[in-house]
């Protein structure tokens, strides 16, 4: 998609299904690179370990297979970040109840403190940004967040 001299990509109007995908994409990345510029430097966190805390959050304790397939990752690549993690005393890992060949992963406290600042701070500052916007704007965005979500989780 091409854009006029002088217009910003944000208001030119999307005319195919092409143009919405490349809107979104642009705009959806751009949000997201403002939203990890606002975490605490401090703690030192990775997204794939934000991620995979946040996950643990949501859904409570699960098996790295069950970790992997929830981010879309391999399950390799989420027992490096989750050894990270316990490491850091961020999760702790426990025997499966019913299978001894496997290990539950679960939030420990300072991991759920830490992902509860790391909300806070991220939501405070779009909550800012909101502020900025009409409340016609505020309802476009309350009726696309559900199908952002399914986007997400396709």
């Amino acid at each position: 998609m091409r854009y006029g001299k002088g217009m910003p990509s944000s208001t030119m109007p999307v005319r195919s299904d092409a143009g919405l995908a490349s809107a979104l994409r642009i705009s959806v990345m751009r949000l997201s690179r403002r939203l990890r510029n606002q975490r605490a430097e401090d703690h030192g966190l990775s997204a794939n370990q934000l991620s995979v805390m946040s996950t643990l959050h949501g859904h409570g304790p699960m098996t790295i297979g069950e970790i992997a397939a929830a981010e879309k990752v391999r399950p390799p690549s989420t027992t490096r970040t989750v050894t990270s993690l316990e490491e850091l005393g961020l999760v702790v890992r426990e025997p499966h109840p019913t299978d001894r060949r496997q290990v539950v992963v679960r939030l420990a406290e300072a991991g759920r403190r830490l992902l509860a600042e790391d909300r806070k701070r991220r939501d405070a500052w779009l909550a800012r940004r909101l502020r900025e916007l009409s409340p016609e704007e505020k309802e476009i965005l309350r009726a696309a967040a559900p199908i952002l979500e399914r986007l997400a989780a396709s």
